[in-house]
């Protein structure tokens, strides 16, 4: 099981961006995988959503996915361990 960092938001500025804690986790995502510091894949698992919803965020917003053969090695990677065995 990977490890996981938590880190904390105080609550009052998740209220001034009128955003719950799932929102913003779909944003960092988003962010970081604009700024080509995350897979798609990784970006999705961040968000807590499967990779197709992920692109309808990334649509909505009017961003493209930027995929290149890395990517999809990591993203098959995850998807196999992600598979019980």
């Amino acid at each position: 099981m990977p490890a996981t960092l938590t880190f904390d938001i105080p609550s009052d500025v998740l209220e001034s961006a009128r955003m719950t804690v799932r929102e913003a986790k779909v944003e960092l995502a988003i962010a970081l995988f604009s700024r080509g510091r995350l897979s798609m894949g990784k970006a999705a698992e961040l968000a807590g959503v499967p990779v197709g919803q992920f692109q309808s965020h990334l649509g909505a917003q009017n961003l493209g996915a930027h995929y290149n053969v890395e990517d999809a090695l990591e993203d098959k990677a995850s998807l196999a361990a992600s598979r019980p065995s």
